[in-house]
């Protein structure tokens, strides 16, 4: 008899540490899933427009979308344009066209890149990913591909 109540009591263990073991997975598993969400792939954008010749000014940058990433648009003194990641390549941030220092700068912690792309100050470890500028008639289009 002793036995008996002692298998039943053990089941009985048995049953509510599992339930209490899928109650905790149920309440962990959705917030652990909104903390590390699924990976989502880029869309694979070679190419976008950007605007107007007639829209730049000379001496002048501009911040545009390529994909889901920031881009910066460059129009130098003589006319030409340029076109980089305007991701900082130091800790991600989104860099800007600074006209008194004529420089690619980022506020996050005082990087500055030439108007190569090119590292020259602060701590970011390696030029700007260049994109390629295409004008046609009178519409600026910036590509990966070059």
């Amino acid at each position: 008899m002793q036995e008996h109540r002692s298998s039943r009591r053990n089941f009985l263990n048995y049953i509510l540490g599992f339930g209490f073991l899928g109650w905790i997975i149920s309440v962990l598993y959705p917030i652990i899933r909104y903390i590390i969400p699924p990976k989502i792939p880029e869309a694979k954008v070679k190419s976008v427009k950007v605007g107007k010749v007639g829209d730049f000014n000379p001496g002048t940058g501009t911040i545009f979308k390529f994909g889901n990433k920031p881009g910066i648009l460059i129009r130098l003194e003589t006319g030409e344009f340029r076109a980089f990641s305007a991701v900082c390549t130091h800790l991600d941030c989104t860099v800007q066209y600074r006209e008194d220092m004529k420089a690619i700068w980022c506020a996050c912690h005082n990087g500055v890149y030439d108007l190569n792309g090119r590292n020259i100050s602060g701590p970011p470890p390696r030029p700007l990913e260049a994109f390629r500028v295409i004008v046609r008639g009178d519409e600026i289009y910036v590509s990966k591909e070059g």
